[in-house]
């Protein structure tokens, strides 16, 4: 088998060629406004967008910062010119049910100046009607109608009066009510001249009155039903002249709405209203002229006051709404109060507006991640989905016991369009466990992370960072700013081939080597001035990649870059905090004895090892079972472990480096520790691409320079990563040297060959490993602990007594029968 070579330095960082870039710099291209790449994305959006049916609603998934929210942004912008602006809405009294107010839909922009002509019908009400019945016409009106109402009354009286005088009896009214008394010409005679009469003259007196009086009391009977009468009549006068003046001032509303139905059956409502309420607007006192009273003064008028809900331009367009605050009332709108005598009160005037209402007939955007976690509205706006309409509810009512008075606003009919932006985790975790979620929201938007690099893709990206550029007000970046960026992003890729497509990180960099280039008082960003910007951030978060290194260094944490050892060897991994991604060596070492053929995970014993990583380690035993002695048993025991590791440890990208420890601990042959390993290893010994390459390179790489660099330092990756390399400038310059080497490697015997120096090993046609290879001592060492194990085995069953079957019966001794013949 041929020995890997060292990648050539071209293979460790793929470069983008100015000379392909046909432009000078940025000031010469036209600014890209969409994020390029994103085809399937921006199908998904027309469709979910053009699809009107129940449902269709998109959830945009992708990594945060992808630029997903401004895709979505510009579509719907350019989108909603097409689609007029929708109904205003407001909200007014019911005179049936006070607690239950109206919703009406009004002509988009009609809203507020229906509001402001109402206002200015109840300021009218209240200084016309009260001063209308203080003029002269009515007064006489109402005095005709007192009069006709009372002419029955005054006419009895008028007969029991004339009665009363034939018989010298006259009515008077004393302070406890009408009374006869007799009479001389009409007057009523003193006390002394009625005693002076003579007792037959007395007696019949007193029986004419008690017949008069009788009479009276009959009358009398009848009077309240005349002051009713009189105060029906009064009423109706009153109504009919509130009716009168009302319906003219409604009149001038009306005229302005003719073809809004639901306005012009309001209104008849306020006027019935108004008519109905007559008595509320008489003066306060009709003794004295009349004051300006107050809407507070007047009760009924706040009951005409408009509530604009919501209201749009009139030759505007289909509203975008994005709600960065989800909660349950900024979605669904919320009702206020206000305290009286300790109760909380409200009317319909304090229900406020919700991300629903306003995006009403056009587009709501809503991060999924600020939606979830808010109480109750994730179900609210299902709820509204579903139900085509929004209900404004109190959740102080429902779940707390306060003496609330609330209301139960009529539901406004829904039709929205809801965009959720979110992780592609939030998605497939909804769809599990959400049956409402696949029903609601029907069309994902799944974003591209990444594009190829290709000629034409590298000019869309330039075109991408001008508009970046323009937008910003940055300095011109010229081409060879470009294609730093270019490779840049192919470093975020972790792919040589193809380009990453984070906008955030992308503008992020664009404008922090704005800033290298303004200090250093240059027109234009060159490529010096983004290697300034990567080196600066990399300083800025590297405080814990560099307390790493330095306990490396003295010898805190035992890393070897020179040297053999049995059973030991430097593995690579990688650590993401925050900003920064660390490739860390690490120490891995491997143990055997005879045993039973068990491989012992020590993280794994002790729980600090994922599921994956215990993957990788149970490969290793199908390995070794299926390549060493396939027929028989392993009777080795082995331990693994990553030394000085005090954390958790996942991933099977170590698998191969800790089968290379093994291999080495059961031949005896030692691993040179000037290299290092990463990789994963499936159970027929092919080495698999792993991730995190570059970083895990760089990362023993600085360890390697700081000891200092002797040409036999180098790390082993999977061949298969060769595509994702796009290492720093200063490793591919010490690969160029040949100080620092990566060596691609397709398979374990690959491996173990470089790390040893000894050939791997093939089984010959006699059944062996090639005679003083790597595979030919381990199987050897297998053998012996088979050998002395069977021998052992052996042994003990020598050694120990025969066991008889208590359950079987001992032969009887055959007596003696001749010699007992012989004495007998």
């Amino acid at each position: 088998m041929p020995k890997p070579k060292p990648l050539k330095p071209s293979q460790l960082h793929r470069n983008c060629p100015t000379s392909e870039l046909p432009f000078k710099s940025t000031s010469e291209l036209q600014g890209l406004q969409q994020v390029p790449g994103q085809r399937r994305a921006l199908e998904a959006i027309e469709f979910g967008i053009r699809m009107k049916r129940y449902g269709y609603n998109l959830f945009a998934m992708s990594s945060t910062g992808s630029g997903k929210h401004r895709v979505i942004r510009r579509y719907l912008e350019k989108n909603a010119s097409d689609d007029p602006s929708p109904n205003d809405w407001i909200y007014v009294s019911n005179f049936d049910t006070e607690y239950q107010p109206r919703a009406i839909a009004m002509k988009a922009g009609t809203a507020s100046e229906f509001r402001d002509r109402m206002k200015q019908l109840i300021d009218d009400l209240k200084t016309a009607l009260p001063a209308t019945f203080e003029t002269d016409d009515y007064r006489a009106q109402r005095t005709a109608v007192e009069q006709s109402a009372s002419k029955e009354e005054r006419r009895l009286l008028e007969q029991l009066r004339d009665k009363a005088a034939k018989d010298s009896i006259v009515l008077v009214h004393t302070q406890s009510g009408p009374a006869f008394a007799p009479a001389v010409d009409g007057e009523p005679i003193e006390t002394e001249a009625y005693k002076a009469l003579a007792d037959s003259e007395k007696k019949r007196i007193q029986e004419v009155i008690k017949g008069l009086q009788s009479e009276l009391e009959a009358i009398m009977h009848q009077m309240p039903k005349w002051r009713r009468e009189i105060k029906h009549a009064v009423q109706a006068l009153n109504r009919k002249v509130v009716h009168r003046e009302a319906k003219l001032m409604v009149r001038e509303i009306r005229e302005n709405y003719t073809d809004q139905k639901d306005v012009q059956h309001f209104l008849d409502l306020v006027l019935a209203d108004i008519e109905a309420c007559a008595e509320e607007f008489l003066p306060a006192d009709e003794s004295t002229p009349s004051r300006e009273q107050s809407s507070d003064d007047i009760g009924v008028l706040y009951r005409y006051r408009v509530n604009v809900l919501v209201e749009h331009a009139k030759d505007g367009n289909a509203p975008i709404v994005y709600e960065d605050n989800p909660t349950y009332p900024n979605l669904v709108g919320r009702i206020e109060h206000f305290a009286e005598m300790g109760t909380l009160m409200t009317d319909f005037t304090l229900i406020k507006p919700g991300a629903l209402h306003r995006a009403n007939g056009g587009y709501l955007v809503i991060d999924a991640r600020q939606l979830l976690p808010q109480p109750f509205a994730w179900d609210v706006l299902k709820r509204a989905l579903r139900n085509h309409q929004i209900r404004t509810e109190s959740l102080a009512e429902n779940y707390t016991v306060t003496n609330t008075v609330s209301l139960q606003p009529e539901p406004v009919p829904l039709n929205v369009k809801v965009i959720l932006l979110g992780e592609r985790h939030l998605y497939y975790a909804l769809h599990r466990h959400d049956s409402d979620f696949s029903e609601l929201f029907k069309v994902v938007v799944d974003f591209e992370e990444e594009m190829p690099w290709n000629k034409s893709n590298v000019i869309l990206f330039a075109r991408l960072i001008a508009n970046f550029v323009s937008e910003q007000e940055l300095l011109p970046f010229d081409r060879s700013a470009i294609a730093r960026m270019v490779e840049n992003v192919a470093r975020q890729a972790d792919d040589s081939t193809r380009l990453s497509l984070h906008a955030e990180s992308l503008k992020d960099l664009a404008v922090q080597a704005d800033y290298q280039a303004r200090q250093a008082n240059s027109r234009n960003v060159i490529a010096a001035h983004i290697d300034a910007a990567l080196d600066a951030h990399h300083d800025r978060c590297g405080r814990i990649e560099e307390r790493l290194h330095e306990r490396i260094l003295d010898g805190t944490m035992a890393i070897r870059t020179s040297g053999e050892a049995v059973g030991q060897i430097n593995g690579l991994s990688v650590m993401h905090i925050g900003e920064s991604t660390i490739g860390q060596p690490h120490r891995i070492t491997a143990r055997i004895r005879k045993g039973s053929g068990r491989i012992i995970n020590i993280e794994r014993e002790v729980n600090l090892s994922g599921p994956i990583h215990s993957k990788g380690v149970l490969i290793l035993s199908s390995y070794l079972a299926s390549t060493f002695l396939p027929e028989k048993d392993l009777n080795i025991s082995a331990s693994l472990v990553f030394e000085q590791s005090y954390g958790g440890i996942d991933g099977d990208s170590a698998s191969s480096t800790e089968l290379y420890a093994l291999l080495s601990a059961i031949s005896g042959i030692p691993v040179r520790q000037s290299l290092a390993v990463t990789g994963s290893v499936n159970q027929f010994g092919e080495v698999q691409a792993i991730g995190g390459a570059n970083a895990k390179i760089e990362g023993f790489f600085k360890i390697c320079k700081e000891r200092g660099l002797t040409g036999n330092q180098g790390v082993l990756i999977p061949k298969t990563n060769v595509r994702n390399l796009m290492l720093s400038k200063e490793v591919v310059d010490a690969a160029t040297a040949g100080k620092f080497s990566i060596y691609p490697v397709a398979t374990i015997e690959e491996g173990i060959e470089l790390l040893t120096g000894v050939r791997a090993g093939k089984r010959l046609k006699n059944g062996k490993f090639t005679t003083g290879s790597v595979f030919a001592k381990v199987e050897e060492k297998l053998i012996s602990f088979h050998a002395r194990d069977k021998k052992n085995a052996e042994k003990t069953k020598a050694d120990a007594p025969e066991k008889r079957d208590p359950t079987s019966r001992s032969p009887k001794k055959k007596r003696p029968v001749t010699k007992l013949r012989e004495q007998t």
